[in-house]
Parts: C-alpha cells; sequence; structure tokens
C-alpha cells in the first residue's frame, strides 16, 4: 500500500513568543515493512536553523530553532510512504515458546539479542511492576507460543479497557490506567510494553499513523485520521513484531511507522522550549492519510 500523509500541527499563543527550540519526530521511518520514499517539513514562521539527524534509536528527528518573535507557530509534515504486512504475520503458533524466549534473552549473546534488552528495562513512563505481571503472566506458560501469548494479551487489552479520550492525559501513569481501565492508544500500548517487560520479554513503544476509513457511502472527512501508537515485541531468532491493543490486531499496511523507543516520551511529535508566549497555547492538529 503506498500513503501520503499530511500532519499539521498548529500553535496559538495569548502572547508573543520571543524565540523557541523545538525537536519533531513527525518523519516516517523506513522499516522492513516499511519504506519513506519522500519527505519534507515547513516550518512558519520560517527557521533560523534547522538540522535533520538520526537519534540513538535510528528515527528520523528534525530540530528547528525560531528567533522571529511570533504568535503563531505551524510545522506542516509531508511525506509518502510505502507499506506492507508484517513478515509471519499468520503464523503466530510457530516459532519461540516463552520459555525459550525468556532463557535466550537471559543467556544469548547474539548482537540483536544484546541490542533488544535495552527493551526489557524499566523507562521514564513504564515502571514493570508486580500488578502487571499478574495481569498477563497467567497467558504466558513456558510452553506457549510467545506471539500467541502476546496476542491474547492484545485482545485481554481490547475487552476489558475502554477507548476513552477524556479519561487521561500524556502524563497518566499505568497505575492509573490500570484502575480506572479506561485510556487511549497511548496509554495502552504503555501498559502493554509494562506487562511484557514485567515478565522478562523485550517490547517498544511505536508512534505513526493510522489510516482510518469512513463508514459505507460517505466521504473521508478531511484531517479525520490521527496519530497512533502500538507496541513492538522481541522474539529471540525471529525479530520485532507489531501489535495495536487499542484495535486488537496486528499492525499490518494500514499502520504506518514514524518512530520507535522505549516509551511516548522518546517519540513525541513535537516538544521544545518557547521564551513568552503565556500560558495555556491554542493547539491543533490536523492528520489526513491518503491511499495513492
Amino acid at each position: 500500500m503506498r500513503y501520503r500523509i499530511r500532519h499539521i500541527t498548529e500553535y496559538r499563543y495569548a502572547n508573543r513568543v520571543s524565540h523557541c527550540y523545538n525537536l519533531a519526530h513527525m518523519i516516517p521511518r523506513s522499516t522492513r515493512r516499511q519504506t519513506c520514499i519522500n519527505s519534507r517539513i515547513d516550518v512558519s514562521p520560517t527557521v533560523a536553523q534547522g538540522t535533520r539527524r538520526t537519534d540513538y534509536f535510528g528515527n528520523s528527528a528534525y530540530h528547528f530553532e525560531i528567533q522571529k518573535p511570533h504568535r503563531e507557530l505551524v510545522i506542516t509534515s509531508s511525506c509518502e510512504v510505502e507499506t506492507g504486512s508484517q513478515i509471519g504475520d499468520a503464523n503466530l503458533d510457530i516459532g519461540r515458546t516463552c520459555g525459550e524466549a525468556r532463557k535466550q534473552m537471559a543467556r544469548a549473546r547474539s548482537e540483536d539479542v544484546i541490542l533488544a534488552r535495552e527493551y526489557q528495562l524499566e523507562s521514564s513512563m513504564i515502571r514493570a511492576d508486580d500488578q502487571l505481571r499478574d495481569f498477563a503472566k497467567d497467558l504466558f506458560s513456558d510452553e506457549r507460543p510467545l506471539l500467541t501469548a502476546v496476542s491474547d494479551l492484545t485482545q485481554r487489552i481490547f475487552e476489558e479497557f475502554t477507548y476513552s479520550p477524556a479519561a487521561t492525559t500524556i502524563a497518566t501513569p499505568i497505575a492509573e490506567v490500570m484502575a480506572s481501565r479506561k485510556g487511549v492508544c497511548q496509554d495502552f500500548a504503555h501498559l502493554q510494553i509494562g506487562c511484557l517487560r514485567a515478565m522478562g520479554f523485550a517490547a517498544k513503544y511505536v508512534s505513526g499513523y493510522l489510516e482510518t476509513l469512513p463508514p459505507p457511502g460517505q466521504e473521508k472527512m478531511v484531517g479525520a485520521d490521527a496519530t497512533h501508537a502500538w507496541l513492538s515485541v522481541y522474539s529471540p531468532g525471529e525479530g520485532w513484531f507489531e501489535f495495536d491493543p487499542t484495535n486488537n490486531t496486528m499492525a499490518g499496511e494500514q499502520h504506518i511507522i514514524t518512530a520507535w523507543g522505549r516509551d511516548f516520551y522518546d517519540v513525541t511529535p513535537l516538544r521544545g522550549v518557547i521564551f513568552g508566549g503565556g500560558s495555556d497555547p491554542a493547539m491543533t492538529v490536523s492528520v489526513d492519510v491518503t491511499r495513492i
């Protein structure tokens, strides 16, 4: 599948901003199932300095500085991406068992396993604890195929938690999500990653876009698409596999990867520092994912 993506973020400030420094993760990365064909980021007001680089996790990061006083900031990311299905997404019952995966993660000395171990560790937004382990451990007995168990955990989160944008913020701890049983895609990805790490598996946070289709007979609304989040789990000797607990599915052609890291904080679409501006700036986000 080939897509054209347009992601517009707009800030309006109560007072003048004298200058600002920003970091954007809005350029899709190329992976084994996805190729970023072209991309560009336009900023208004004009940037004084702008630099693209590859960050620690291999994502495309864009740093920019604005020195001109302004009361409005608009960042527009445009790109074309070609996506495909995951390798092995129909063979969940074949491959490493949970017991084998745990042993390999603890003992193997291959480069892939060593690099994956970083994603077993706690991160700033994900603290693995007994509550998360207890929520999932009955699905991960040693003899079960790892990917089957991960798929079952994906379904459990989908069935037991309610999607509710009003229930959480970007800073809501996993413990509160567990207590309320409500959240959004970011929360559900963090929750599943925390469960997997608590049991000794490696899992990373994936940020990107999900193509949404209108109901039959209706036209797709401009700007109706949105950023999305899911996760990827590592099976030693087999690689990384993406799961989407918000939709109870493995990630497919409609899941477009922008960046991945330990949690949301590593791949925030846009963050930075401003001087001035007053409090509570108004922000609007519009995303269009169009099939070509």
